[in-house]
């Protein structure tokens, strides 16, 4: 039997049935902090944008993913289920949100940055290399 999905002690049913201000005092420290500063309008069409998108889920439409640049927004529970395209400073990363994602940011699960590979030091790099032919 699979195990049910609990948020700080509360079903997903609970959490969906919230407001804002109710999940709020569930979410920790830096979260609330970030919430209760109020948002801004991008924040604010975003999640506009949001609620639009969920109400096309259910309505049983299969949305595009949401195109976002901001990495800061904090997952509540009107997005799982969702799909967004989180950019990385190059292209979209779709990421799909799942219940288990509440309270993090966005940004926590689209690495931004490659993982350095050196190769061999360029002609000139060290005194060694000064006696490397050139190819």
């Amino acid at each position: 039997m699979a195990k049910k999905f609990t948020y700080m002690g509360k079903s997903m049913e609970e959490l969906k049935k919230m407001s804002l201000d109710e999940f709020t005092k569930v979410l920790d420290a830096r979260a609330r902090r970030s919430i209760k500063r109020g948002m801004l309008q991008k924040k604010s069409k975003l999640f506009e944008k949001i609620n639009k998108y969920a109400k096309e889920l259910e309505a049983g439409k299969n949305p595009k993913p949401i195109k976002v640049h901001r990495k800061d927004i904090i997952v509540i529970p009107s997005m799982v289920g969702l799909t967004f395209g989180v950019h990385t400073g190059k292209e979209f990363k779709n990421v799909l949100i799942i219940p288990q994602m509440l309270g993090h940011y966005l940004g926590e699960f689209v690495l931004t940055r490659k993982r350095v590979q050196h190769s061999a030091p360029g002609v000139g790099a060290t005194r060694s290399s000064m006696f490397v032919p050139i190819k």
